[in-house]
């Protein structure tokens, strides 16, 4: 069965409204990227990109037909605040990258949490996934938390996968299947 990325939907939860992105979202999310927490536990570096460059990478992302990237939204005040992502689909296996950052404006209030089970629920009940995986690093144990909240277990440690201000990290694998989704 061919999973369909094109179609592009809303999802709404209690905290956030999951969307697809739209044309000047680019100039949002070019300022959460430049955030130091958000590029520490990405493990963005130094790679950096310009204004026109991020308007050409999420114009492409709104049309993509293999992957779906979601606009994480406040519902209260309406502010983009990150995305969600379903990347590196594996049609064989039924099986997708999930990736996600948040921003300092949507931080320790659930709604990364609440954006993550959106999108995992509708992987596996719209999109017909079996296996949605992502990796963590294991400096970062919030996400770690909310990962493990919307029910992703650890499978396993990729050892010194990052080198990261002078120190190697290691990066958690992790993963749910279609009949642990909650």
């Amino acid at each position: 069965m061919k999973v369909e990325f094109a179609r592009k939907p809303v999802l709404r939860g209690e905290r956030v409204v999951l969307r697809p992105f739209a044309p000047g979202d680019a100039a949002v999310i070019a300022r959460i990227v430049e955030d130091p927490e958000v590029r520490r536990f990405t493990g963005g570096g130094d790679v950096r990109f310009d204004a026109d460059e991020l308007e050409r990478i999420y114009a492409d992302r709104i049309t993509a037909d293999d992957r779906l990237d979601l606009a994480v939204l406040d519902r209260v005040t309406g502010e983009l605040v990150g995305e969600v992502v379903l990347n590196e689909w594996d049609e064989r296996n039924r099986s997708c990258n999930f990736r996600t950052l948040i921003g300092p404006g949507g931080r320790d209030r659930g709604l990364g949490t609440e954006a993550t089970r959106l999108l995992v629920e509708h992987g596996f009940k719209t999109l017909n996934l079996h296996r949605i995986h992502l990796y963590v690093y294991a400096f970062n144990p919030r996400a770690r938390r909310v990962y493990e909240k919307a029910g992703f277990t650890a499978e396993g440690v990729d050892r010194d996968a990052l080198w990261h201000d002078g120190v190697w990290v290691d990066a958690v694998r992790m993963s749910i299947l279609e009949h642990e989704c909650r």
